[in-house]
């Protein structure tokens, strides 16, 4: 399947940057029921579909695909993989009225935070793979520390001031220009993210949490995120594991990315290509493509 770019964006969007967050693939027990609930409780419309898979997207692009596996095991709490998969959508707007929708629908959440930089809801497939769905705070309203990381916090996000600014219309999915802003990763080491991230992939180390570290390219304040919260020293994933297959990193400089292939090859990191698409398994066992942007 060919993938469609994201137009119209503004030029400091988070997909609109050097590199940035394509897709992602999920690898689960029940791809009908979990497929369903992507659907009803996010928005997403089936775009391909077969006996072992479907891709859902928004507006004909693909942002997620399922695929089941009967050897699957579930993966436990501890394993590295994915901590969620955040969805951006365009604006406060459009995050109070998804609020309403799961709200009035009795969708269990796990938290709401502000970030300082967004806000963002939490919640969890039928499968316990963790979601955020979020808007940013326009720029301006950001702040840079003198080394040039991004303050962020964690505080408290008033559900029920953003429920009640919500206009109570009929839910019919969310907005064009719905995307994956970025992802989170659980990894077993914390040094050996910022290796990988910032020094072979060339991403930006943007801020840091205790036993976290959030990186990104144009200042945006994580276009991935990994921590160790359950994960500390843990042993690579194993290859049939329910939850993250893989993802994709697109670059919109060919010689990024290309930097990015050297340092792989110098550190006799497996990659293959396939149709632009550079595949490769990261140092926790996650699957992880690298591409030139659609755009």
């Amino acid at each position: 399947m060919q993938s469609q770019p994201v137009t119209n964006l503004p030029a400091d969007h988070a997909v609109a940057m050097p590199a940035y967050i394509h897709r992602a693939h999920l690898v689960v027990q029940d791809l009908r029921m979990v497929s369903a609930w992507y659907q009803n409780v996010l928005g997403l419309a089936s775009i391909e579909a077969s006996a072992s898979g479907e891709t859902l997207g928004f507006d004909g692009k693909p942002l997620l695909t399922l695929t089941t596996d009967a050897q699957a095991t579930r993966a436990p709490r501890s394993a590295p993989g994915l901590f969620h998969t955040a969805f951006l959508v365009p604006d406060r707007h459009e995050l109070g009225r998804w609020l309403a929708h799961v709200a009035d629908n009795g969708v269990r959440l796990q938290g709401a935070s502000d970030h300082l930089v967004s806000e963002a809801i939490y919640l969890a497939d039928p499968e316990g793979n963790g979601i955020e769905v979020y808007r940013d705070r326009p720029r301006s309203e950001w702040r840079y520390e003198a080394d040039g990381t991004v303050a962020m916090n964690t505080l408290p996000l008033d559900l029920q001031s953003l429920y009640d600014e919500a206009p109570k219309e009929a839910w019919s999915g969310l907005a064009a220009g719905t995307v994956i802003g970025h992802i989170h990763l659980q990894v077993s080491d914390i040094p050996q993210a910022d290796a990988f991230f910032r020094d072979v992939l060339g991403l930006d180390l943007m801020a840091r949490y205790p036993g976290a570290s959030f990186f990104a390219t144009g200042k945006y304040h994580h276009h991935v995120a990994a921590n160790i919260w359950h994960s500390r020293g843990a042993a690579k994933r194993e290859a049939k594991m329910t939850g993250l297959s893989d993802y994709t990193i697109r670059f919109r400089h060919s010689d990024r990315l290309a930097t990015a292939i050297r340092k792989l090859d110098e550190l006799q990191i497996p990659v293959r290509e396939e149709g632009g698409i550079h595949r490769l398994t990261d140092p926790w066992g996650i699957g992880l493509n690298l591409a030139a942007s659609a755009a």
